[in-house]
C-alpha cells in the first residue's frame, strides 16, 4: 500500500541520516512542507537542534518574480528554513529513493492578517481573525491561487497536497489559546466562523439576505450559547439557532466561494505542473466545516482534484462519503497520526490502516515522521512491514 510520511525541511537539512531513516520506515513517499504556518516543532533526532520555532507563515523556498509589487505576497522563512530549504531537503530525500510531493498550507496565515487586517475573516461581532484569510476577498483569492501554483510545483516534486484550501474559522491552535471556556458545539463553531467583511456581506445580499440583519441574527442565536447552553447536533442545530432560511443562504454563499477557489487553485497548479503531477486536497466531507481539512462536497472535489487526504485518527468514517463518489483515477488517502504524544496510536497502525482500506482508502499518510519518537517510529516500521 502506497504510504507517505509528512516532514518539514528542517527535519532533513543538516541531518545526513534523516533520508535513510525515513526510507527505512517502509514508506515510498514523503510529503514535504513547501509553504507552512507558524509552529514550534520538536526535532528529536537532529544533530544540531531539538526545537525549531517557525515564527510566522512562510514559504520554505525562494519565491519567484511573480510577487514583485504585489500585496499580499508570501513571506520568506527566517533562520528556521533559509534559502531553498525545501529544495535541499527534497534532493536529499530523492537521493534516498523516495518520491517527494509538496505540502502547501494556504488559507492560514497569522502574519498576513496582522499586517493586512483587511484580508481577515470578520465575525458577526466585528472581531477579526488574523489567522484566517477571508477567501471571498479578490486580492486574497488571487494570492492563494498563485501561491498554490508556485509552492506546489517545486523542482522534483511529483505531486502536491493542498491544505487549508477553504474557509478557516474560529477553531485554531493560536498562541496560548483561551477559547474553550464556553462549549460551542459544531453549530456554535459555524456561527462564530461566519465572515461579515464587505465582500461576504455583498455575497449574503446576493443570496437574498440583509447582511446587517444576518449579523444581528447570528448574535441573537449565540446568546444562549454564552449562557452555557451548548447546542447539540450539526446542521439542524444551526438552522434551529439561526433560522432555516438565513442558515441556508449563508451556507450557499460560503460553499460557492470555497468551491470556486478550489477549482481555480487546482487549475493553476495543473497549468504549472508537468504531466502526471498529482493534486490532492486535505478535505472534510462536510462542506460547511472550516479548518485545515477544508469542507468540500465529495462528488464535486473528486471531479476536480486527483484525490483527497482525509483525517482518520480516532476513526475513518470520513472516508465513506468520498468512497461513494470515487473513480478509477482518484486517490483516497487515510491520514493517521503516528505521534503518540499528539493523540496518535502508532501501536495500532496496522489495524487502523486495514480498517481504512475497508472504507475505501487506497493510500496512507502518516503524520508526522519528524515529530515522532523513536518508539513511535518503531511501531510504524513494524506496521508497514505487515501491510506489505
Amino acid at each position: 500500500m502506497r504510504t507517505s510520511a509528512f516532514l518539514y525541511p528542517w527535519d532533513v537539512v543538516g541531518d545526513p541520516a534523516a533520508p535513510a531513516r525515513v526510507a527505512d520506515l517502509g514508506v515510498q513517499q514523503v510529503t514535504l512542507a513547501s509553504a507552512y504556518h507558524s509552529t514550534r516543532a520538536l526535532t528529536p533526532r537532529h544533530p544540531r537542534h531539538r526545537v525549531v520555532t517557525a515564527e510566522h507563515a512562510a514559504v520554505l523556498y525562494e519565491p519567484d518574480g511573480r510577487w514583485a509589487g504585489r500585496e499580499p505576497r508570501p513571506y520568506a522563512a527566517g533562520s528556521w528554513a533559509p534559502g531553498d530549504a525545501y529544495g535541499e531537503a527534497a534532493e536529499a530525500l530523492a537521493d534516498a529513493g523516495l518520491d517527494v510531493h509538496s505540502w502547501v498550507v494556504l488559507a492560514h496565515n497569522s502574519r498576513m492578517g496582522a499586517e493586512h487586517p483587511d484580508t481577515s475573516v470578520v465575525n458577526a461581532y466585528g472581531d477579526r481573525y488574523p489567522w484566517a484569510p477571508c477567501i471571498a476577498r479578490p486580492a486574497t483569492r488571487a494570492y492563494l491561487v498563485d501561491l498554490a501554483a508556485e509552492a506546489a510545483v517545486r523542482p522534483g516534486a511529483r505531486g502536491t497536497e493542498l491544505e487549508s484550501l477553504g474557509w478557516y474559522g474560529l477553531a485554531h491552535l493560536h498562541a496560548h489559546d483561551k477559547i474553550a471556556g464556553v462549549p460551542l458545539g459544531e453549530a456554535g463553531q459555524y456561527l462564530m466562523s461566519l465572515c461579515f467583511c464587505a465582500d461576504c456581506r455583498a455575497g449574503y445580499a446576493g443570496q437574498g439576505l440583509d447582511p446587517a440583519e444576518a449579523a444581528a441574527g447570528v448574535r441573537r442565536a449565540l446568546e444562549p450559547v454564552w449562557r452555557g447552553d451548548e447546542p447539540s447536533g450539526g446542521w439542524q442545530a444551526v438552522e434551529k439557532l439561526l433560522g432555516a432560511g438565513p442558515a441556508t443562504a449563508t451556507r450557499a454563499w460560503r460553499e460557492e466561494t470555497a468551491r470556486t477557489l478550489q477549482e481555480a487553485a487546482v487549475e493553476a497548479v495543473r497549468a504549472a505542473a508537468p504531466d502526471g503531477f498529482r493534486v490532492l486536497l486535505h478535505a472534510d466531507p462536510v462542506a460547511y466545516h472550516c479548518g485545515a481539512n477544508a469542507g468540500v462536497d465529495p462528488e464535486h472535489i473528486l471531479s476536480v482534484a486527483d484525490g483527497v487526504v482525509v483525517p482518520c485518527t480516532g476513526g475513518a468514517g470520513a472516508l465513506t462519503p468520498f468512497h461513494a463518489h470515487r473513480t478509477a483515477r482518484t486517490t483516497l488517502a487515510a491520514n493517521l497520526t503516528v505521534v503518540s504524544g499528539m493523540g496518535g496510536s502508532p501501536a495500532t497502525l496496522a489495524a487502523d490502516a486495514a480498517h481504512a482500506v475497508t472504507l475505501g482508502a487506497d493510500e496512507l499518510r502518516l503524520y508526522h515522521a519528524g515529530l515522532a519518537s523513536d518508539a513511535d517510529l518503531a511501531h510504524v516500521r513494524t506496521a508497514l512491514a505487515q501491510l506489505d
